[in-house]
């Protein structure tokens, strides 16, 4: 099978995992937060972050407001973002700069980029998890079985195997131990779209992606204002690594 791509309408190519991490005991405030935004737009459907910016699919109505009620629909939904109580954090790749790096050397055994994603994603997860002195669930959402399967052998790896990367390369990320995993990483288990928390994470990760590219892309820029991002948490010695990791943007011009 040839698959052909679309463009991607921001011009850029990456893979991204990543999301929100949450206390578990503000997990009732946030799904509030968002039963109360779609009671008020009368919002039947999960909330999409691609079809919403796009205004296709299940909002599609959205072109039907005029300038001022669309304005303050994207108002509110910003607001849900910022008032739950939630932090945003991913593991962004470039395509293009993990293809220049490593196709040549590897090919067709270069690594799959979900699971170079998830190890970092969880890994970072996990030392602020600890550094709380919490234990760390991890929630993807649902996709087919096979993804989902590979997400949780990537899971279980983590715990027995530790970090699979180069540990001379990895020294200065403090790569997290496989013993210290097994103590962190208390479950796995996917969610449905139909998650609030989901769909919650589902807003968070494009502005986050964007920032790799565009520092002052609206979204993400008000959510560092708003400190909703982990970055925000963390000091200079931490902040390589536990913050939103941005891997191979090397052929990257960013934006100011």
């Amino acid at each position: 099978m040839i698959l052909m791509r679309l463009p991607c309408e921001h011009g850029y190519d990456w893979f991204s995992l990543g999301g929100i991490i949450i206390a578990e005991e503000n997990e009732a405030h946030a799904r509030l937060l968002h039963a109360q935004f779609v009671e008020k737009w009368n919002i039947e459907s999960p909330l999409h972050s691609s079809e919403i910016r796009s205004r296709k699919g299940k909002f599609n109505w959205l072109h039907a407001l005029n300038e001022a009620k669309r304005t303050e629909f994207y108002e509110d939904l910003f607001q849900l973002m910022i008032k739950a109580p939630v932090i945003g954090t991913a593991c962004v790749i470039d395509r293009p700069g993990y293809n220049h790096r490593y196709k040549e050397k590897y090919g067709a055994n270069r690594w799959r980029l979900c699971k170079t994603a998830f190890d970092i994603s969880v890994e970072r997860a996990s030392k602020f998890a600890a550094s709380h002195d919490r234990v760390l669930r991890v929630m993807p959402e649902r996709c087919s079985k096979k993804d989902d399967a590979a997400l949780k052998s990537y899971y279980n790896d983590l715990k027995i195997n530790g970090m699979p990367f180069h540990k001379e390369r990895m020294r200065d990320y403090k790569p997290v131990e496989a013993l210290e995993f097994s103590k962190v990483l208390y479950e796995f288990r996917t969610k449905h779209k139909t998650s609030p928390l989901v769909q919650i994470a589902d807003l968070y990760l494009w502005p986050m992606c964007m920032g790799g590219y565009h520092e002052s892309n609206r979204p993400y820029k008000r959510l560092l204002e708003e400190k909703k991002i982990i970055d925000c948490l963390l000091d200079k010695e931490t902040l390589p690594a536990l913050g939103i990791k941005y891997s191979c943007f090397d052929l990257v011009e960013k934006k100011p």
